[in-house]
């Protein structure tokens, strides 16, 4: 049975931010919930401090892996949270993520929140992905 995606908006304003609403999911056999993907290199040290930009494109790799671990991609991705140190840096580098999920045509759920701190000083954002197959 083929995974059918259905957005839900019941306002637009999210489409042209490249998110939706919600997304209903139906006839899916698989769902993948990752934990949060920082900048973090394959031995589990920080990477880019202080360059939002790269910290965003290595957090979305990190999560491009566990997804890949699982046989699925970016573009199963139906909620993504993106919690970071500051809003307003992130919103400045936006591009970068809008630009790898719009390439895997990916308009999820999403949420941003800014937030104190991350576990891990130096880290300025942190992506939670919620993927279904």
């Amino acid at each position: 049975m083929a995974v059918e995606r259905t957005a839900i908006n019941p306002v637009t304003w999210s489409v042209e931010l490249g998110f939706d609403q919600g997304q209903l999911v139906a006839g899916h056999t698989r769902t993948l919930y990752c934990s949060g993907q920082t900048a973090m290199d394959a031995d589990g040290k920080p990477q880019h401090e202080g360059d939002m930009a790269a910290q965003v494109a290595l957090s979305l790799d990190n999560v491009e892996a566990v997804l890949a671990g699982a046989g699925m991609s970016l573009a199963n991705v139906v909620k993504l949270a993106v919690y970071t140190t500051d809003v307003d840096l992130l919103l400045q580098h936006y591009g970068v993520l809008g630009a790898r999920l719009g390439a895997a045509g990916v308009a999820s759920a999403m949420t941003m929140l800014g937030v104190t701190r991350l576990a891990v000083p130096g880290q300025l954002v942190e992506l939670e992905a919620t993927a279904v197959a």
